[in-house]
């Protein structure tokens, strides 16, 4: 999502299509982001949601009130920010429908590959019509919450995922319907004698970290970090299912810009490759190799996977004592450092 996104948001306010909140209303601003304009007149106190770490901590910064976890209702109005996943977009319009007030303002924004047009689709199939206008290369749609949104709120509303008959994940998580074959891959090179401290960097929804203590039933304790909020509330379930007598903890962080405090015997790790669009972006596993660097004891190890073209060779060779790749298939590489 870009900060085209967020000024598109809030054209149609700057722009007086529409009558800006006043004070003493409260907004919902789902799927918030820094960047939003200063404009004369929106004085409704604006509570933002952000699930990821990153973006999450960037509303801290320009003093935003804002929380990972969604709570509330009798909203006036509510905003929304489109992202990749049609099901998570869905998902926040439902919860938009069912916190606004009735005739309460919603306003949707993204770009086309954000799934605007696609909302705005299921919208009007919902016999929900939107008015529209585009802007900073994309669209902003706004419509009156309806008196009655059972209907709708049902058919939009997404449901936890079940894979492989034991763990659970929502739409918008990373790889939420099935395993990754990458973390598959992973899984397969994973230790059967480990009984350290280990952390689970990027975890998602807990599998590897399920792997890992299955495959060494004497692991001592596994740490799983994740800049996904949901996906981490996720974490804790499936992990309390799969492993109810693992010693874990869970840390909601950035590893780029927060570093873990303590030290580990081994980092297991599948680090997202992906910053906004599709193109691979190195840097951001780069990043987590570094952290994971400080992060180990002299003598601790770094498993990780990464797609096969990825350069991390480079700084896994400048940052530990010693690297190798372990195996590859047509897609992936697993990648081993020792400190």
């Amino acid at each position: 999502m870009s900060r085209d996104a967020v000024k598109t948001l809030f054209h149609p306010f700057a722009a007086d299509m529409l009558a800006a909140p006043k004070a003493g209303e409260r907004v919902l601003f789902l799927g918030a982001e820094a960047g939003a304009p200063r404009l004369d007149g929106f004085d409704a106190e604006i509570v933002s949601v952000q699930n990821l770490r990153p973006l999450y901590r960037a509303l801290q910064a320009q003093g935003s009130e804002v929380t990972p976890d969604l709570s509330g209702e009798d909203y006036d109005a509510a905003l929304i920010l489109c992202g990749k996943h049609r099901g998570e977009n869905e998902n926040r319009l439902a919860e938009a429908l069912s916190r606004v007030k009735a005739g309460g303002l919603i306003v949707a924004a993204g770009s086309k590959e954000d799934g605007i047009v696609t909302l705005r689709k299921t919208l009007s199939k919902l016999g929900i019509e939107a008015e529209s206008t585009p802007k900073y290369h994309g669209v902003a749609i706004w419509f009156g919450r309806p008196e009655d949104v059972s209907t709708a709120v049902s058919k939009l509303k997404q449901d936890a995922v079940t894979i492989e008959r034991r763990f659970t994940a929502m739409p918008g998580m990373f790889s939420h319907d099935r395993i990754d074959g990458g973390s598959e891959l992973l899984a397969s090179r994973l230790p059967t004698d480990f009984d350290g401290n280990a952390a689970d960097f990027g975890a998602g929804w807990g599998y590897l970290s399920i792997m890992l203590a299955e495959k060494s039933p004497r692991t001592a304790r596994i740490d799983l970090f994740e800049a996904d909020w949901n996906a981490l509330e996720f974490a804790k379930t499936n992990l309390l299912e799969n492993c109810p007598r693992l010693t874990t903890r869970f840390f909601w962080q950035d590893l780029a810009a927060e570093p873990p405090k303590e030290k580990y015997d081994l980092i297991i790790m599948n680090p997202p490759f992906h910053a906004g669009g599709q193109a691979a972006e190195p840097a951001l596993g780069q990043a987590l190799i570094k952290t994971a660097a400080t992060a180990l004891r002299s003598g601790g190890k770094l498993l990780m996977v990464a797609n096969r073209g990825l350069p991390y060779e480079t700084v896994l060779s400048s940052e530990f004592r010693k690297s190798e790749e372990v195996c590859r298939n047509s897609r992936f590489k697993i990648l081993s450092a020792q400190k």
